[in-house]
């Protein structure tokens, strides 16, 4: 086989490739062996890798050091903006990372992130490499950001590295700091439900109803992810359990928007608004109905729900299960009392929206829940009739 192109789609010759191989698995008899041979140290690959590249990846000392006698650029990146350094960071090669420092590396390299090495070794968790760089090279700042605005602790925090959240705060890095979204650590570990993280970020004393660029606290965060124990230790710090956020959700609208069960159980032992209007006025009985969520549905009746509140288009929930057909949720409603002549914006009572989508058994269900609740009126008011009706004397001699 001669040396041409492995293929048309890739950019290496064959003995290219194997020289890329032979730096991956840290055989640096067969990479001399392809030296001598005129073989070109620095051919990339089509994500523009090269061996020095796959070599610190990998944690290939000997590799490394063979191909720092031979290739000069040193800081040379791929087409994602990694060099050999980031790599050595991102993957936790320490010895690595220290060889290429001691070799000239541009320590302030970024990828096309925005990604610095103490920003790789954050988000990845390596402690040895966060210590090396923070404790040993001068320079580094604990506030630099990637693109997005998130700092090394931002990071951890988001990736669930509590070794490296400890070791980050430690080092004095600010909680409370905001990314390009507003998000502080602690909203992205709440989203994420790594709650030993949160835990941790809680014990600094930081804010715990900071709010990002869209008025979510960590509460709403850790709720719409349905996180029990990050909701828990949210309410059990004192964490404002009705905060709305800009389209007037709170933490319960969301729980019921997705079906968590659990987390809303918190929410309403908490004493969290169980009628709140959103933007579109939907409370969230409306939302877990639309949703079809029973659990919640249950949940929500037995805290009290409005039955009859209505949302924007003037539906009550039982109008949105009639609609949908859904006939557990509306037989929950119909049996907790829900008013069956309220109208939407068309003028359309349940009856008549389960009737126009064809739901026979439904149709069913409301025509004998009116009738049972006209009878149990008419029984109420001949009660009240026939005792108005009695004397004293008989009202005594009827009780004895």
């Amino acid at each position: 086989m001669g040396d041409e192109l492995l293929s048309e789609d890739d950019f290496l010759l064959w003995s290219e490739k194997d020289f890329h191989d032979a730096a991956k698995r840290n055989d640096t008899w067969k990479m001399q062996e392809l030296i001598k041979k005129g073989v070109d140290v620095n051919a990339k690959n089509k994500v523009g890798r090269k061996a020095l590249h796959w070599a610190a990846g990998a944690g290939n000392e000997q590799a490394l050091r063979l191909l720092l006698e031979h290739d000069m650029d040193i800081n040379e990146t791929d087409s994602f903006g990694m060099n050999a350094l980031l790599l050595a960071s991102w993957f936790g090669h320490l010895n690595i990372l220290q060889i290429l420092v001691s070799c000239g590396a541009k320590l302030n390299s970024e990828n096309k992130d925005g990604l610095n090495m103490l920003h790789c070794a954050a988000q990845r968790g390596h402690i040895r490499v966060l210590e090396f760089i923070l404790e040993h090279l001068e320079g580094i700042s604990l506030d630099g950001v990637e693109k997005s605005g998130k700092t090394a602790l931002h990071l951890a925090a988001e990736h669930g590295q509590l070794e490296a959240v400890e070791f980050l705060i430690g080092m004095g890095y600010m909680p409370g700091l905001k990314d390009k979204k507003e998000n502080t650590p602690m909203h992205l570990a709440a989203s994420k439900g790594h709650a030993e993280i949160l835990q941790k970020i809680l014990e600094t004393g930081v804010s715990v109803d900071k709010r990002n660029i869209d008025d979510l606290t960590p509460l709403h965060t850790a709720a719409d992810g349905g996180h029990y124990e990050c909701v828990r230790l949210l309410l059990d710090s004192g964490c404002n359990v009705n905060a709305q956020t800009n389209r007037k959700m709170n933490a319960l609208h969301y729980v019921a928007q997705h079906g968590h069960d659990r987390e809303a159980s918190l929410l309403l032992k908490a004493g969290i608004n169980v009628d709140a209007i959103n933007n579109q006025h939907c409370t969230p009985l409306h939302l877990a109905v639309f949703n079809n969520h029973t659990k919640v549905v249950r949940l929500l009746i037995d805290a009290g729900s409005n039955l009859n509140a209505t949302d924007i288009r003037q539906q009550t929930a039982l109008h949105i299960a009639s609609e949908h057909g859904w006939h557990d949720l509306a037989e929950m409603m119909l049996i907790s009392r829900v008013s069956l002549s309220l109208t939407d914006k068309q003028g359309k009572t349940c009856l008549e929206v389960a009737a126009r989508g064809n739901h026979v058994v439904l149709v069913d269900m409301i025509i004998k829940a009116d009738r049972f609740s006209k009878w149990e009126k008419v029984s109420v008011a001949n009660a009240i009739l026939i005792l108005n009706t009695l004397s004293l004397y008989e009202i005594c001699a009827h009780i004895r």
